[in-house]
C-alpha cells in the first residue's frame, strides 16, 4: 500500500481499503484457481495493482466514460483502475470462465459497483467504449482486429478514444503500421526496476458503424 499511495497520494479511505483488501483476496482465490503466479503475488502491488495504474498516469478516466478490459485476466488492469476511477464504468472480459470466476469473487469481495465481467471472446461482446484498456495480450495488429467497431464516437478525455495498452520492450516493429501510435514510458512516472522496460501505448481510433 505504501507504493501505491507514493504514486497515488490523494486516495480515498474507501479506495485505501479496497486497495488493501487486494493482497488478502488474490491470495486467497489463488490456492483454489490458479491466476497469478506465487512470485507476482508475491509482489502484487508492484507488479499487477502498481502496473495497472500506470494506465492512469497516462489518462485519468471521467466519470460515465465506459471502458472495456480485453483479456482481463484475473482483473488486471481492470479491477485496479475500477478502484481509482469509482464514477467510471468497466467491463472486463475473458474467454477463460475460471478467471472471470476470479474476477467476479474479487469484484463481490470488494464491493465494486463499476464492474461488469463477460466470459466471452471480445468479438462477441456488444457495445462501444471511450478506451480499451489490456495488458499485452497479443501484438497489436491482432488487437485491433479483435476490437473493431468498439471505439465511442465523442471524444471527451484529453487522449483521443482509442487503445491504452501496457506493453514491454522493442514495439518498432509491432507498431510499424500504427504511425499515430504514441508511446508513453513508464520509468517516467515510476521508479522502480521493474517498469524499466514498460510502456503505455496509446492508439487513437476511429469510430465504425
Amino acid at each position: 500500500m505504501e507504493l501505491l499511495e507514493k504514486y497515488f497520494p490523494n486516495l480515498s479511505k474507501d479506495q485505501k481499503n479496497k486497495f488493501s483488501k487486494l493482497q488478502e483476496l488474490y491470495q486467497d482465490w489463488n490456492l483454489k484457481i490458479n491466476v497469478v503466479s506465487r512470485k507476482d503475488i508475491d509482489e502484487l502491488y508492484l507488479r499487477h495493482v502498481l502496473h495497472s495504474l500506470g494506465i492512469a498516469k497516462v489518462q485519468e478516466f471521467l466519470p460515465g466514460a465506459s471502458i472495456l478490459d480485453v483479456g482481463t485476466g484475473g482483473g488486471f488492469p481492470g479491477i485496479p483502475l475500477a478502484i481509482l476511477h469509482p464514477e467510471t464504468n468497466f467491463h472486463l472480459v475473458d474467454s477463460i470462465g475460471k478467471k472471470i470466476k476470479v474476477v467476479n469473487e474479487v469484484v463481490e469481495g470488494l464491493g465494486l459497483k463499476n464492474v461488469h465481467t463477460t466470459n466471452a471472446r471480445v468479438e462477441e461482446v456488444p457495445g462501444n467504449y471511450d478506451f480499451i484498456v489490456s495488458r499485452a495480450v497479443a501484438a497489436m495488429p491482432t488487437f485491433v482486429h479483435w476490437t473493431t467497431g468498439k471505439i465511442a464516437k465523442q471524444s471527451k478525455h484529453e487522449l483521443k478514444n482509442g487503445i491504452l495498452y501496457l506493453k514491454g520492450g522493442d514495439l518498432t516493429e509491432e507498431l510499424a503500421d500504427y504511425p499515430k501510435a504514441v508511446i508513453y514510458e513508464l520509468p517516467d512516472f515510476f521508479e522502480e526496476d521493474f517498469f524499466e522496460t514498460k510502456k503505455v501505448v496509446h492508439l487513437p481510433l476511429k469510430y465504425k458503424k
